[in-house]
């Protein structure tokens, strides 16, 4: 079964995360700012990351953004019921 490592910002609108990818593919480190920003609890003690996880863990919308996108590659704002998401898969395996 696939598998992906994934780390991930959750904000409250898609400007935000429109923002935080800016700043990210400016070069700005993805662990500082998802501790500052996230509002996802488990993600922002990690600086973003949620570890490995497996289709159809996560809702339809991050889980097709996971496996569906390119590696390494930000996506987002991918919206969800939670708010909106800046994501990045680190690997796949």
């Amino acid at each position: 079964m696939a598998t992906a490592g994934v780390r991930h910002i959750l904000v409250k609108t898609a400007k935000e995360a429109e923002q935080l990818k800016k700043q990210l593919n400016q070069g700005q480190d993805f662990s500082k700012l998802a501790k500052k920003h996230s509002l996802c609890p488990t993600g922002k003690k990690a600086g973003g990351d949620l570890g490995v996880v497996k289709p159809g863990q996560m809702v339809k919308a991050f889980d097709k953004a996971v496996f569906k996108g390119k590696e390494l590659e930000l996506q987002g704002p991918v919206k969800t019921q939670f708010g909106y998401h800046v994501i990045q898969v680190l690997y796949r395996g």
